[in-house]
């Protein structure tokens, strides 16, 4: 596996121990959550950023810069020359005035992300993760790849599976959105639809595959939130530094935690001063994430009854939540929590105002950006950055019948 120059290897968050491989199949099983390090001190301030970042193709003399997030392989642990990629990331940064001026800061952006290949910003994590399976698969049997996902994830892994010739397993409740099941039988993976809500998914992963599989959930594989940095790293490009708020709609919390690893990043090689203040925007129905917050848990607890029409935040038992936690208090952020009426009106009240069209999940960033605002978090002096996960076209029946519900 071709790893780059910086890469280090995966690093132990129980021990400090770095292991110098990027295979997670090589860990011991004792090792637990791990992430990609590098060699921070080797890192330009300006290299994720200038002109000599990467490139694909033809030799030195002839090179054209890597396309979307792969630029940045400075700090990412594979080159772009072997990405598996469908260029992903260099999604839009979205000015909007008029939310600034309802916010009452000094401006507003909305990173969009549902520009990405498949409408999400998932797709960042599974290129990163696919190429890390794709670059083992010749050395050892890799299939089949599985993932118990609301359904963002499992569409988004068949993919880049697709494109690295792997067959691939979804495991989705089965109120996940047609919109998702339909696209990833289109790209070639198979679907298992399971009775009930995402964790009764991911409970069927190992009850239904007899055989052993490539674990791509988020955190079985270091490399999906790895993938996620690189919107800091984008908005850190785009806006000639660090903004000084970032809300995140928050599920399994990799989204939030990989934003906050790409900001801590940059400000380790000096690149910027500190990381933005990080929000955690969940559904009030399921909010286990800023449920602990409030109570200064280290880790959520299980949320017992979930209820939200946002799938992609419906859950209970995050994966990330610990590292979720720690990018909240280690950034100086906060959480807030959103009714589902609020999710959706805000949803349909950006794409009504400024174009953009917001998945139902995405709705959460300016739901909870206009909670804070109304709770006085702001000193009107902000750059805030509201962060659209995925596309409008992932959940159009769920903003239709919000409409529809108001006689429209």
């Amino acid at each position: 596996m071709e790893t780059t120059e910086t890469f280090r290897g995966l690093e132990s968050r129980a021990s400090g121990r770095v292991y110098e491989t990027a295979d997670p199949a090589e860990l011991p099983d004792e090792t637990g959550r791990v992430e990609a390090t590098y060699d921070y001190e080797s890192v330009d301030p300006d290299a994720p950023f200038g002109a000599h970042a990467a490139s694909v193709g033809g030799d030195d003399s002839g090179r054209t810069p890597a396309p979307g997030h792969w630029r940045f392989d400075a700090l990412l642990p594979f080159p772009a020359s072997a990405a598996l990629s469908g260029s992903e990331g260099s999604t839009p940064l979205v000015p909007t005035d008029r939310l600034a001026e309802e916010l009452d800061v000094e401006s507003v952006y909305v990173k969009d992300e549902g520009r990405n290949p498949t409408g999400t910003v998932l797709d960042r994590g599974l290129s990163v993760a696919l190429t890390a399976v794709a670059g083992v698969a010749g050395d050892r049997d890799v299939e089949p790849l599985a993932c118990a996902s609301p359904g963002n994830a499992g569409q988004s892994m068949a993919a880049y599976a697709g494109r690295a010739g792997l067959r691939s397993y979804a495991f989705v409740p089965s109120r996940c959105a047609f919109s998702n099941k339909a696209m990833t039988n289109v790209h070639g993976g198979d679907m298992r639809v399971v009775g009930g809500r995402y964790p009764d998914a991911a409970a069927a992963v190992d009850d239904q595959l007899e055989t052993e599989y490539t674990d791509l959930n988020e955190f079985a594989t270091p490399y999906r939130h790895e993938g996620v940095k690189t919107v800091a790293f984008e908005l850190v490009d785009d806006l000639g530094g660090a903004p000084d708020v970032v809300v995140v709609p928050t599920g399994t919390g990799e989204v939030l935690a990989g934003v906050y690893k790409g900001f801590a990043e940059l400000a380790r090689i000096g690149a910027i001063d500190a990381p933005p203040r990080l929000v955690a925007a969940q559904a009030s129905g399921c909010a286990p994430i800023a449920a602990a917050l409030d109570r200064g848990l280290d880790e959520p607890e299980p949320w017992s009854t979930p209820d939200t029409i946002c799938g992609e935040l419906e859950i209970p038992d995050p994966a990330g939540g610990r590292a979720a936690l720690e990018a909240i208090e280690e950034s100086g952020g906060t959480a807030v929590t959103v009714d589902d009426e609020d999710v959706l009106a805000s949803a349909v009240a950006v794409a009504q105002n400024e174009v953009i069209e917001m998945g139902a999940a995405g709705g959460a960033a300016p739901a909870g950006a206009w909670g804070l605002a109304e709770d006085g978090y702001f000193d009107g002096e902000e750059t805030v950055v509201l962060l659209n996960t995925d596309a409008g076209l992932k959940t159009p029946d769920v903003l239709r019948s919000h409409l529809m519900g108001q006689g429209i």
